[in-house]
């Protein structure tokens, strides 16, 4: 059986105030799920996901955390609006951005390298969920270097303060102000990196600090697949105009789309995802990130054979149930049926 993609009423009980513009929203939503994974949120519209701050190691309740973002419309809108009681309507947990599995407390396999984790801005969101749950369900040290505008920007501070102390010599947070340091260096991610190099590191933050930091790791000798990246951006680029069929060449294939219970059979062509073509028969299919990310626009491939440009949301077992991206996902026989779900 595949995961359950649909959406679910879930009710907030409690609204925490994290700084001026970030909030954690504590919802009545039991909901199995791992550290370090997302919820989407269907609201004004329009879909969103937003990475959660608990973890299912030391929290009763599922919080997720949302900063407002200038001309955001749906963190916006749950700042101004939503009030404990209110009902939102969200997936369940989903993601990769996660603990490697193994790593638990007394298995034989419990693994000993350290997390270490970089993240800017609101990106401490996910991080502070896998560092909870490191520091309850394993032995492993984890540090985490936190960088934000000014004192007034970092989310979290007491419960990371809290954390450090009740880790002595397991936990180390340190907070960088670009207001007193500047921006983030390369030379001070590879001296924050150390001789860890054999560590689990994790990335979450505004792309070009994610992209200084992926580099300056490389370039110090961590393996590439010891990183881990969590990148939440929106798409700014327009859905592609309608395309006259003389300036797109075709495949010899179809490809069949299933939306809504009706089916939609056009010509594959080449280069072209499944939410691309999609939105070529004049569909309105759901997406969000449209980078691989958020799994928002996930459908079930039901005959044929498809691959993704890129995959930061799947696991391997829904993979192999059929379940593809729709924003990366791409024919890769003759015939290719794919259909979302209602």
């Amino acid at each position: 059986m595949g995961r359950d993609h649909g959406f679910h009423p879930v009710r907030i009980t409690r609204i925490i105030q994290e700084t001026s513009d970030t909030r954690t929203y504590v919802l009545d939503a039991p909901f199995p799920y791992r550290a370090g994974q997302f919820v989407t949120i269907k609201a004004c519209g329009t879909l969103r996901s937003y990475s959660m701050s608990s973890s299912p190691e030391t929290d009763a309740e599922l919080m997720t955390t949302v900063k407002r973002v200038p001309g955001g419309l749906v963190s916006n809108w749950m700042h101004d609006h939503l009030a404990p009681g209110d009902v939102l309507e969200t997936t369940l947990p989903a993601g990769v951005f996660c603990l490697r599995e193994g790593g638990e407390a007394g298995s034989a396999h419990e693994f000993a390298a350290p997390v270490v984790a970089f993240c800017g801005g609101s990106g401490i969101t996910p991080v502070l969920s896998l560092a909870k749950s490191a520091l309850a369900g394993t032995g492993r040290p984890v540090r985490v270097l936190s960088a934000n505008r000014d004192a007034g920007a970092v989310i979290f501070a007491s419960a990371l303060g809290e954390l450090a102390q009740r880790y002595p010599g397991r936990f180390e947070v340190r907070h960088h102000l670009d207001d007193w340091e500047g921006f983030v260096t390369a030379d001070q991610v590879r001296e924050f990196a150390g001789g860890d190099t054999d560590a689990d590191f994790y990335l979450c933050g505004p792309a070009p600090f994610m992209e200084l930091v992926e580099n300056a790791l490389l370039t110090h000798g961590v393996a590439p697949e010891r990183i881990f990246v969590e990148r939440f951006a929106q798409a700014t680029d327009p859905p592609p105009a309608n395309i006259p069929e003389e300036d797109t060449p075709e495949q010899d294939g179809t490809l069949t789309l299933v939306l809504s219970g009706k089916r939609h059979t056009l010509a594959q062509r080449s280069g072209e995802t499944f939410l691309e073509s999609a939105r070529r028969a004049g569909l309105a299919p759901p997406f969000s990130c449209e980078a691989g990310n958020c799994a928002t626009c996930i459908a079930q491939v039901t005959e044929g054979e498809a691959k993704m440009r890129v995959n930061n949301a799947l696991d391997e077992d829904e993979i192999a149930e059929g379940w593809v991206l729709t924003c990366q996902g791409e024919p890769t026989t003759p015939h290719v049926t794919v259909v979302y779900e209602d």
